[in-house]
C-alpha cells in the first residue's frame, strides 16, 4: 500500500514489488484512511474554532485544548 505518489509509481518499484509477488493496492493520493492524523488536526481546529473566543496567547491555546 503507498499513496499513489510518482515516487511510488517508478519501474524500479513496480519491479521490486512483481519480484516479491506483493500486489498494489489503488490508493487516492494523501488519503485520509493512510495519513490518519489528519482527521485529528481536523478535529482539533474544529474544537477551537468553535469555541466563542480565540486563544490570544500560549495560555489560552492551551485551555482551549483542554
Amino acid at each position: 500500500m503507498d499513496d499513489n505518489t510518482k515516487c511510488h509509481r517508478t519501474l524500479a518499484v513496480q519491479d521490486c514489488l512483481d519480484s516479491e509477488g506483493i500486489q498494489r493496492f489503488v490508493w487516492p493520493a494523501r488519503s485520509p484512511d493512510l495519513n490518519p492524523i489528519e482527521n485529528v488536526w481536523d478535529a482539533l481546529g474544529r474544537q477551537v474554532a468553535g469555541r466563542n473566543y480565540p486563544p490570544t496567547n500560549k495560555n489560552t491555546l492551551i485551555r482551549a485544548f483542554t
